[in-house]
């Protein structure tokens, strides 16, 4: 099949691409940026700028649809938050989204917190605030999220009653409240980061993996990961899944506190799924078969515990704790195959077979190694020009609902 990604930057991107490669598809991308991730690798055989999707999503919907005429896309595979666009006007190009109605549910943080609580699936303690006195008055410490935004731009970890205080002003003063109606306030808990994904079809689902962040790169982002098998985080999932009746991919963060597992995060969308490929979960594969047929075989784990690497957000995180010399040690440690990388498999640039991906870390080591404080440049916000904001959210919901 002729593959389009719906947005070439991003892990997830870069992945999907390798592996729909290495299925024999043939894959381009769409991003608004020139040097994209998906421009450093082989798999990839031509980027088609476009308009940000944040700043006007029925702009590059136009945009990408004229380039899936022009090439004749058989696919176009969403990756990241382009999905809601893609949903609120159906069939206009082949893909793989659910029902609008279904993604309205979980979409924004505050839609997804009133589902899952709704339906009984496990949360941290949380508290709709839907003023700036009321934020300024809750117990710190904890994290207040906007109802639509990056992590980066719209989580906040407040640690004190003073944090709470400035945000609080900060966020009025921006019209937050008079724009989102509240803001969802969550106690932090402890316990192991997990990323669980899965894909449905209509209600039904087919594949589900979890991988465990076992070590934080740059951004806050996985750099290492390990399979997990967690039967009651699938099951809660699947209710979830279910009584959506989703199509597609969906994936969720998850805290696995002493006491049980803890929701903190839904998305309607695939998220970075080498490690599930390589545990015998081949979630881009379903999604290609819900594109050719409506449904797909169920994909069950061969492997459990199956250790990965994204080299990348590690060497950016040495160079941002300690500079050259860390930066150095974690390029000895990857090389020699130490420390967190014994046993561990490269997902997000695999060089074996794609000159290209080698000639781009081998050229991204020298110049971290020589301006380690290019950190800052290559670890910057890269989604604002693709994520969902909330300006955009609305244009989407108010033309459904018109």
């Amino acid at each position: 099949m002729r593959v389009l990604l719906s947005e070439g930057n991003g892990l997830t991107a870069r992945q999907t691409a390798t592996l729909l490669a290495r299925a024999g598809h043939h894959v381009e991308a769409l991003s608004s940026e020139p040097l994209c991730l998906c421009r450093f690798t082989r798999h990839v055989h031509r980027i088609h700028r476009v308009p940000p999707y944040g700043a006007d999503p029925f702009g590059w919907l136009d945009a990408a649809l004229r380039v899936v005429a022009r090439r004749r896309i058989d696919l176009l595979f969403p990756t990241q938050e382009q999905v809601a666009v893609l949903a609120a006007l159906p069939g206009r190009v082949r893909t793989v989204v659910p029902e609008f109605a279904a993604l309205a549910r979980v979409q924004d943080k505050l839609s997804a917190y009133a589902t899952l609580d709704g339906l009984g699936l496990p949360q941290p303690e949380s508290e709709v605030v839907k003023s700036a006195p009321d934020l300024a008055r809750v117990t710190p410490p904890v994290y207040v999220k906007r109802a639509v935004g990056t992590a980066s731009t719209a989580v906040v970890h407040a640690r004190t009653s003073e944090d709470l205080r400035r945000l609080a002003a900060r966020w009025d003063r921006a019209g937050v409240f008079a724009e989102d109606g509240a803001v969802l306030a969550q106690r932090p808990v402890d316990g192991a980061l997990v990323m669980v994904q899965s894909v449905f079809a209509h209600g039904e689902p087919v594949a589900f993996h979890a991988c465990e962040r076992t070590r934080a790169g740059v951004n806050g982002g996985a750099s290492h990961k390990r399979g997990r098998t967690l039967p009651d985080v699938a099951a809660h999932l699947r209710t979830l899944g279910a009584a959506l009746g989703w199509h597609g991919a969906l994936s969720a963060d998850v805290i696995t506190a002493p006491d049980g597992p803890r929701f903190i995060d839904v998305n309607p969308r695939l998220v970075e799924p080498v490690n599930a490929y390589l545990s015998g979960v081949d979630l881009v594969g379903a999604m290609v078969d819900l594109a050719r047929t409506g449904t797909a075989r169920v994909r069950e784990p061969r492997r459990t515990g199956v250790r990965t690497h994204q080299f990348v957000l590690a060497l950016l995180e040495a160079a941002r704790r300690g500079g050259r010399v860390a930066a150095a040690r974690e390029v000895w440690r990857a090389g020699t195959g130490r420390a967190d990388y014994r046993g561990s498999t490269e997902e997000l640039e695999p060089v074996r077979g794609d000159p290209t991906a080698a000639a781009f870390q081998a050229a991204l080591v020298l110049a971290v190694l020589a301006y380690p404080g290019l950190w800052r440049r290559l670890a910057g916000d890269t989604v604002g020009a693709y994520a969902l904001t909330p300006e955009a959210w609305h244009r989407i919901a108010t033309y459904v609902s018109e």
